[in-house]
């Protein structure tokens, strides 16, 4: 009986552990001198320090993947679709930053709906100094709560591309991330992905950073009349 006992509680701790695992994030230590003065571009071709974004206001930064990506592209889609009357009355910013040539944001823009800023690392300077990772690995797209297309779908439209424009928008080996930053040198969430459907559920920022919750197609929100 004793043995059995000492099996069961060993279970039980193996369990809460898998529950801590899934949970608890990973320690992140924000290094802010090494990213501060780091540059990213606007559709223009203008350089933007980057400590310049977050600096006087508590800003959502999304780093995404290259700009072919169906996944990333769904993902941003539903950024766009986050009221701009949610993000003003909880006083925050919304920054998404891909890591193409800056001459590909127009177009990513229109192909996914979002107004709000984008910005490009190409030469994934932020990416590497913010330890976000670059690796290749299969997933499941049902791993997200942010990807309307197939799989099919989504490789046909992406292979299209790539023929009509040829040439890559972005490093297909480099995997996203997102922080809240700001006001100043403050951090308050992070969320560093571990392959191409392991972004942020975007609600969950949005609660970590006092917006209101929005209603996504994989994503339903009751919504306060």
């Amino acid at each position: 009986m004793a043995d059995k006992k000492n099996e069961n509680e060993k279970q039980m701790e193996e369990v809460n552990d898998l529950r801590i695992s899934r949970t608890e994030k990973a320690e992140y230590n924000m290094d802010f001198s090494k990213i501060r003065d780091c540059v990213v571009y606007d559709a223009m071709g203008n350089k933007i320090r980057f400590g310049d974004i977050y600096k006087n206001q508590k800003t959502l930064i999304f780093f995404v993947r290259h700009f072919l990506d169906f996944i990333a592209k769904d993902y941003v889609e539903d950024l766009g679709a986050i009221p701009v009357e949610y993000l003003q009355e909880a006083n925050v910013r919304l920054v998404v930053i891909g890591p193409a040539p800056y001459k590909f944001i127009s177009d990513f823009k229109k192909e996914t709906g979002y107004q709000y800023t984008l910005y490009c690392d190409p030469e994934r300077e932020l990416y590497q100094k913010l330890g976000l990772k670059y690796k290749v690995e299969s997933v499941s797209l049902n791993a997200s709560r942010h990807i309307k297309q197939n799989v099919l779908m989504g490789m046909i439209r992406n292979t299209w591309k790539i023929m009509r424009v040829q040439e890559w928008e972005g490093d297909i080996k480099q995997q996203g991330g997102t922080f809240i930053l700001g006001p100043d040198e403050q951090m308050h969430y992070h969320h560093v992905d571990n392959n191409p459907v392991d972004h942020a559920p975007i609600n969950e920022v949005l609660q970590a950073a006092g917006v209101q919750p929005v209603s996504f197609p994989r994503d339903p929100r009751v919504q306060e009349l």
